[in-house]
């Protein structure tokens, strides 16, 4: 645990310090997220926040690569090392869309680049836990299936980076969860502790932390694409590497005692994580393509826009939105590991909290976001 520690504060201290100075290149180049009628923004925000945080997930790897625990895993260092080049490629795509605007068609064939990258070289879903047992479909199927998961993820927590400090909590929140969900799951089943899924998810949470402080309200850098694509590639790379480094028989189907949910647990805690960005994904689809728009047409009716037209402050729904991706990332580990009548109660407990400082907040006497 205390090399995951340093790993952490390793990718957390980097971010942090290269944020600045990737502030003042984006400024130097123009790479400025101009006011427009869709955003919330006020002034022109510098991005390439994404370029520290890639900075903050190398520095955490070659740290790692150094240590004897995590530094002596083969298979460790190859997917590591795989994730990370698949990353360097989708943050390259970011920059230049951070850059020039580059159409949806475009932009899309580069992520699809970033993670054909990452099947290539064996970063995909080798198995699939179902209740009673795996299944194990064909190469061609699960590499289909990782592809189009890996993609929904980045565009996901784009979609939901339109606010200060947005997308980069939620990450922190669904990476650290499903380290905690490895690392304990290791130490359950006597396994080997040093997995990729460990190693990613912590310096992806490192990351993120460290670039939070530039980035919450009032924020004084973006991420822009070059991160929400990268933090998005990483979260779902690193939660899928934990199927081609686990055997499928270690899953447990006994765990506190309940029989499904831990076999579940691989499956559903990615979804977990990413529930909110994916629902919000899910709703701007559905809506856009109703109107008879483009699905990529941005507008001003994403979750966090409907909380703030709820009255809620800037601050206040973006921590609103920390605690309902806390409460489905961490109530998941929580229940699938330790099913009892108290942890139920607790999770209900927030649950209950969560929809009171939702909707319970009064209306304010101000005029609505516009809709666009």
């Amino acid at each position: 645990m205390r090399e995951y520690l340093l790993v952490l504060f390793v990718a957390m201290a980097t971010t942090f310090l290269l944020t600045g100075v990737a502030r003042q290149i984006a400024l130097r180049y123009g790479a400025v997220a101009k006011v427009r009628a869709r955003d919330v923004h006020k002034v022109p925000i510098p991005y390439f926040g994404g370029l520290s945080i890639l900075g903050g997930l190398i520095a955490g790897y070659a740290v790692a690569s150094s240590l004897p625990f995590l530094g002596n895993s083969l298979q460790v260092a190859h997917d590591a090392r795989a994730i990370l080049v698949g990353g360097v490629v989708i943050c390259a795509v970011g920059v230049v869309d951070d850059l020039y605007e580059l159409d949806a068609i475009t932009k899309l064939a580069g992520e699809v680049l970033a993670v054909g990258v990452l099947v290539v070289q064996g970063i995909q879903l080798y198995w699939l836990p179902l209740p009673g047992g795996v299944i194990s479909p064909s190469p061609a199927q699960l590499a289909v299936l990782t592809a189009g998961i890996m993609l929904v993820s980045c565009n996901a927590v784009n979609f939901v980076d339109g606010l200060d400090g947005l997308a980069a909590g939620v990450t922190a929140i669904g990476a650290t969860a499903f380290f905690i969900y490895c690392y304990l799951l290791n130490v359950h089943e006597n396994l080997d502790r040093a997995t990729t899924s460990t190693l990613i998810t912590v310096a992806l949470a490192g990351a993120c932390l460290g670039f939070l402080p530039h980035n919450f309200f009032p924020a004084r850098v973006f991420m822009g694409d070059s991160g929400a694509l990268l933090i998005g590639l990483m979260l779902a790379a690193s939660t899928i590497s934990l199927t081609g480094q686990m055997d499928p028989n270690a899953v447990p189907y006994e765990v506190g005692g309940s029989s499904l949910l831990p076999a579940l647990l691989p499956l559903v805690l990615p979804i977990a994580i990413l529930a909110i960005p994916a629902l919000d994904l899910t709703m701007a689809y559905i809506r856009r393509t109703k109107a008879g728009r483009s699905p990529f047409a941005a507008d001003k009716q994403h979750l966090h826009h409907r909380l703030m037209q709820r009255g809620h402050s800037h601050r206040r729904a973006v921590l609103l939105m920390y605690l309902w991706t806390g409460l489905i990332a961490y109530g998941v580990v929580i229940l699938g590991l330790w099913l009892y009548w108290w942890t139920a109660l607790i999770v209900l407990a927030v649950a209950v909290t969560a929809v009171v400082l939702t909707t319970g907040l009064p209306r304010r006497s101000r005029k609505p976001l516009a809709k666009v």
